[in-house]
């Protein structure tokens, strides 16, 4: 089931997203949920006071009360994971919109060709990581790590060591062979000792990778360009 919710001031303009998102969604195949809002405070308090879980978000930038591009800022705290697709008239919140980590950007006057394929790629993605994990298994104990709580990897001794959003995991592993059971394109190392998810990537700053959770992790000298150039690729796949 993905919960989709579309959020527009606009009635005519909510309409046509929600057309065309439930047009895409099934024609994917997949069981969906769609709550239109015409007010932005009422999805945020939804989400913030009532707890409503969403996978997808299409909001509007340019709302009253509160923008999309705020919105986006304030449903991450609830929902870290949830892929957000902005529809804007004006083309320079682009660059605002890849500091939020969103995962694509529809200007508004290309509704009709741009956001079905983004509707379907996000589907396609949700219903992935929906059951992508990371199996640890030892003797005595097994733990499924979901791909998109895996924030870094790191080098510990012998051991990886997977930080996630809900704590610390090991596992007696190389970080190489971590990395290819993984085979995963959100995954790139960013120093010898360090395999980032670019999921939560959210600037480059100072040859430092900054976080969602506002941790900075150190990039190498020697993985700098290369480090730049797959987040470019990864992020302007998507906006």
């Amino acid at each position: 089931m993905i919960k989709t919710a579309v959020c527009d001031d606009e009635k005519g303009a909510a309409l046509a997203c929600e057309k065309i998102a439930r047009e895409t969604l099934q024609k994917c195949g997949c069981s969906f949920e769609i709550t239109i809002y015409t007010q932005s405070r009422n999805l945020l308090s939804d989400i913030a006071d009532d707890g409503y879980f969403y996978d997808l978000l299409l909001l509007d930038i340019e709302m009253p009360e509160l923008s999309g591009m705020e919105m986006a800022e304030k449903i991450r705290r609830y929902l870290p994971n949830v892929r957000i697709i902005f529809t804007t008239s004006h083309l320079e919140y682009a660059i605002d919109a890849f500091e939020l980590s969103i995962f694509r950007y529809v200007p508004k006057n290309e509704l009709e060709t741009r956001l079905a394929p983004a509707v379907a790629e996000a589907a396609r993605l949700i219903s992935l990581e929906s059951g992508k994990e990371y199996l640890i298994q030892t003797g005595n104990r097994m733990e499924r790590i979901p791909y998109r709580d895996i924030c870094y990897i790191v080098r510990d001794g012998k051991n990886s060591c997977f930080i996630t959003e809900r704590g610390v995991s090991k596992v007696r592993k190389s970080l190489q062979k971590v990395y290819e059971e993984l085979d995963n394109t959100e995954f790139i190392f960013i120093d010898r000792g360090c395999i980032v998810n670019l999921i939560h990537v959210m600037r480059i700053s100072g040859g430092m990778a900054v976080l969602k959770n506002g941790e900075e992790l150190p990039i190498s000298r020697s993985h700098v360009q290369e480090v730049r150039e797959q987040i470019n690729r990864f992020w302007g796949s998507r906006i």
